[in-house]
Formats: C-alpha cells, sequence, structure tokens
C-alpha cells in the first residue's frame, strides 16, 4: 500500500486536536486533580499528556489505514472511531471539570466498549490498524482502574 501523506497526517493531526482540544477545555480543572486522594500506582501527572499523545498519534494512523483501505466496511469503522473520539474527548471534562468521579467511569466503562467494538470493525479492515489501538485499550482499563480508584477515595 503506497502512503498517501497529506491523509495520513491530517488523520494524526485530527485525533491530536482532539486530545488538545479536550485537554483546553480542562484548563484549570486539572489542578484539582493534584489535591486527590490517588489509588496505588498511580502516575506522576506528566505521564498523562505523553501517553495520551502517542495513543492519538496511534489512533490518527490506525484510522489513515482504514479509511485509505478498499473495504466496504471502511465506513461504518469511521463513524464508530469517530463516535469513540467524541465520547473519550467528553471524559475529560466530566471527570476534571464537573468532579463527577462515578459518572466519569461509567462513560469511561462505555468509551472502553465503543474502543473494543472500534478495534473489532478495524481488525476485519486491517489487522495493523486494529493492533495499533491495543496500547489504547490498556489505557483505558488502567484509566478505568485510576478513575475507580478516585471514586472509590474521594467520595464526599
Amino acid at each position: 500500500m503506497k502512503i498517501k501523506w497529506k491523509p495520513l497526517i491530517i488523520s494524526v493531526l485530527s485525533a491530536l486536536a482532539v486530545g488538545g482540544l479536550s485537554g483546553l477545555a480542562v484548563g484549570q480543572d486539572f489542578v484539582r486533580y493534584k489535591v486527590l486522594e490517588l489509588p496505588a500506582g498511580s502516575p506522576p501527572g506528566w505521564v498523562f499528556p505523553v501517553v495520551w499523545n502517542i495513543l492519538y498519534i496511534l489512533m490518527g494512523i490506525s484510522a489513515y489505514l482504514v479509511w485509505s483501505s478498499k473495504s466496504r466496511l471502511k465506513e461504518p469503522a469511521v463513524f464508530l472511531y469517530v463516535v469513540q473520539l467524541i465520547v473519550n474527548f467528553l471524559w475529560a471534562p466530566l471527570f476534571f471539570g464537573a468532579g463527577w468521579y462515578l459518572f466519569a467511569l461509567l462513560w469511561l466503562l462505555f468509551l472502553l466498549y465503543l474502543a473494543a467494538a472500534m478495534v473489532y470493525d478495524f481488525y476485519q479492515i486491517s489487522p495493523l490498524a486494529a493492533y495499533l489501538q491495543i496500547p489504547y485499550l490498556l489505557w483505558l482499563l488502567f484509566a478505568a482502574y485510576l478513575n475507580l480508584g478516585v471514586w472509590m477515595l474521594n467520595k464526599v
């Protein structure tokens, strides 16, 4: 498969933009996270933007592989990708902005379901695109653990 650089770059930058906009939507609310009681294994704050940027880059590459395929299944798979990106975008304002830790956990579990369905759909079109999403699924599982811990340790 010949790489079409412009669509690949647009796909990666679009995914990164979702993450960047989600971060901007949270703004100073991330400061609240620093005063919460955190579960064991919580990484330092600087880890989150590094990991998320890597994951968004992988998402963009993965979406490009699916979109540039000749599969008749690509449009529903890309639609699911976009839906899960929107759900992903909204988690941070729910958790950091609103402080709705239980609702954010339920939202995150919904995101995990969507991401798993997306990986399944991507696999039908491009196994490589699906494999590139495995770190995302693992991080979402870890994020669910952290979210659950924050909710349990900081109930009011």
